[in-house]
């Protein structure tokens, strides 16, 4: 937006303006608005014909994030009723063919880009050692040592699929001590100002060994090698399990496209693959998209928002499975957001307000259930932190300091109680503070991104903002809960959120969930080692196995008030018991097949009163069991 505005001579606001999350530049009548996909949904579950605009361009199609799936779908939908409407997809990687063919033979443009030659070398494992397979890191440092031996100018860029094999090739290439050379890491994680050394000058080569973040997210200058080891993690949701998966998986062809030309930007480049030209001939065109491997509960949430009565109709370009859309709907109803009326689900009170704050259903469901419960403010900031990336870190040159002062300030009973006490202790340090520089010290001190931190507020900001749009004025007072009731309150709210994700401790870490799951708790959590008979979860995923992140030790008393109308209660052996004077039976209660409670002595009367009754008279009345003054 800034760089069009510029163009036009103006500033931004005017005739060109931007709209992002919690953030509008867009001005009163912008003739030009820059916006995130989630902006549109946004947008369109408030005006469905997109009345504001004449012309949509969706660039970077090829990522077929789940939101641009469904603004096509919408748009194919919407071009039927606006025939005045101009809409073109931009993208370096998709299938035009499909693209167009979904949009009525639309026209399809071809622009070539200002890229060099690019050498494809395939240097596939079984070849490149003698020793055996040695694995792709090993693999990847022969072929940094061979470019180095050919001395031919340029830097490299290797791609890895995981932080740890990331850290374990700097390691080996560090140790090769290569001359003249400057071995830098570039994953997510990272700090940003570790993140911004690729983007340095250097005197020297710069050897970048990065996930697939540098395949498509950023374009890093002077790279002339690029050494691919053809795998990423790829993330997918698994409906059944309800469980994010993290495998690292074979990279399609258009993925190998993209990595080899970042080798073509500034000059000819070479792009050595660690694996065959026939295993790259038989891997799948495309990456699957998102919306086929992704939990849909939120696309669902947003769609039946914009009345679209049936999402299995929808004109997705690429239809979701069944199952996936079956889970999305059975997780809202979980949540109590939607309810079925006749052959069709329709948004409950709560869902309507769920569906006007743009985070996870599961974290406006809190919110929600926090305002009933006086601990709104709490929520609210639990809400924001887990809408973003951790804003702890761990700078590579203090890694250890990092980790040993995050772990001294975690509480060992909720990760959720160590971001609020983080979030007070930054808060004491924002408020009345004009210089940004004492903020910036403070995050330095903690080991806390800046950026982060200030986008933590930010969406906290924003949020609070919805929240007094959506609920009753009575429903926005400050807290006024402390100790043991605040924390119940805090923990029953995100209980209501996160219901599914309880798990029953079998042993130490090991902890029993729903759906017959077994996981972990995660060793970078508070309760590492420390949790209690129950867990809540805000994070359950795999990678070598299954664990859980931003975890909390919870009261069964507590699953049972926020899991009420999903439980589950058996009454065994009812009978009348003479010191109590009323007819018992012994009750056993479960949620999603974990045992909450057993052998608990109930009264009969209120499950079955004609049994009761039949009950007493046998053996208080008949057998004198009752005695009668």
């Amino acid at each position: 937006a800034r760089r069009i505005a510029e163009e036009m001579g103006e500033e931004i606001g005017l005739s060109v303006g931007y709209k992002i999350r919690f953030q509008d530049r867009s001005g009163a009548a912008p003739l030009i608005k820059i916006m995130t996909d989630g902006i549109l949904l946004m947008e369109m579950q408030g005006d469905p014909l997109l009345s504001a605009y004449d012309t949509l361009i969706v660039d970077e199609a090829h990522e077929r994030s789940i939101n641009i799936d469904v603004i096509l779908g919408h748009l194919i939908r919407l071009m039927n009723r606006r025939r005045d409407l101009s809409v073109i997809i931009t993208s370096a990687t998709i299938e035009p063919e499909r693209f167009a063919s979904a949009f009525g033979s639309a026209p399809i443009i071809e622009v070539s880009g200002r890229t060099y030659p690019v050498e494809v070398r395939y240097e596939p494992l079984e070849i490149r050692n003698d020793e055996g397979d040695g694995g792709y890191i090993d693999a990847a440092v022969a072929s940094v040592e061979k470019v180095a031996r050919e001395g031919g100018p340029g830097d490299i860029l290797i791609f890895m699929p995981t932080e740890q094999d990331i850290r374990d090739t700097c390691d080996i290439l560090a140790g090769r001590k290569l001359r003249n050379t400057n071995v830098l890491p570039l994953f997510g994680r990272l700090s940003p100002a570790d993140q911004q050394k690729v983007f340095t000058p250097m005197k020297g080569r710069k050897i970048i060994v990065a996930t697939n973040v540098a395949e498509t997210s950023i374009t890093i200058p002077g790279i002339r090698y690029v050494i691919d080891t053809g795998l990423a993690r790829i993330a997918e949701y698994s409906p059944s399990q309800r469980v994010k998966r993290l495998p690292v998986k074979v990279i399609s062809r258009s993925s190998a496209d993209q990595r080899a030309g970042r080798a073509g930007r500034l000059e000819r480049g070479i792009a050595i693959r660690l694996y065959s030209e026939d295993d790259y001939l038989k891997r799948q065109r495309f990456t699957p998209p998102e919306i086929l491997r992704a939990n849909l509960a939120e696309v669902i949430l947003r769609m039946t928002a914009l009345s679209i009565p049936d999402v299995t109709a929808f004109p997705f370009i690429d239809p979701p499975p069944k199952k996936s859309i079956n889970d999305g709907f059975a997780l809202l109803k979980e949540l109590g957001a939607i309810r079925q009326e006749e052959r069709r689900f329709i948004l409950t009170d709560q869902g309507k307000q769920m569906a006007n704050l743009p985070v996870d259903p599961r974290l406006s469901r809190m919110i929600i259930e926090s305002a009933d419960r006086g601990c709104l403010e709490e929520i609210l900031v639990i809400a924001a932190v887990l809408s973003i990336q951790d804003p702890r870190e761990r700078p590579l040159d203090k890694e250890q300091a990092a980790s040993q002062f995050h772990r001294s300030r975690m509480n060992p009973a909720s990760d959720f109680i160590t971001f609020l006490n983080l979030w007070r202790q930054y808060n004491a340090t924002w408020e009345g503070k004009e210089s940004k520089g004492t903020l910036r010290k403070f995050c330095r001190e903690n080991f806390l991104s800046y950026r982060r931190m200030q986008e933590w507020r930010d969406i906290y900001g924003q949020l609070k903002e919805l929240a007094a749009e959506i609920l009753p004025p009575e429903k926005m007072h400050p807290t006024i809960l402390i100790g043991e009731a605040l924390h119940r309150a805090v923990h029953t709210s995100i209980l209501r959120g996160f219901l599914s994700s309880i798990a029953l401790k079998k042993e130490r870490n090991i902890y029993r969930a729903p759906k017959g799951k077994e996981l972990s708790i995660f060793p970078g959590s508070g309760l590492f080692n420390r949790g209690g008979a129950w867990i809540v979860a805000a994070d359950i995923f795999e990678t070598s196995r299954l664990y859980a992140r931003v975890t909390a030790t919870i009261d069964s008393a507590w699953i049972e008030e926020a899991g009420e109308p999903f439980l589950v209660k058996s009454c065994l052996a009812p009978h009348w018991d003479s010191k109590r004077g009323e007819v018992v039976a012994i009750q056993s209660v479960s949620l999603f097949g974990l045992p909450i409670a057993s052998d608990r002595r109930v009264s009969y009367g209120s499950i079955d009163p004609e049994e009761a009754s039949k009950i007493f008279v046998r053996s208080a009345l008949v057998e004198g069991d009752l005695l009668v003054s």
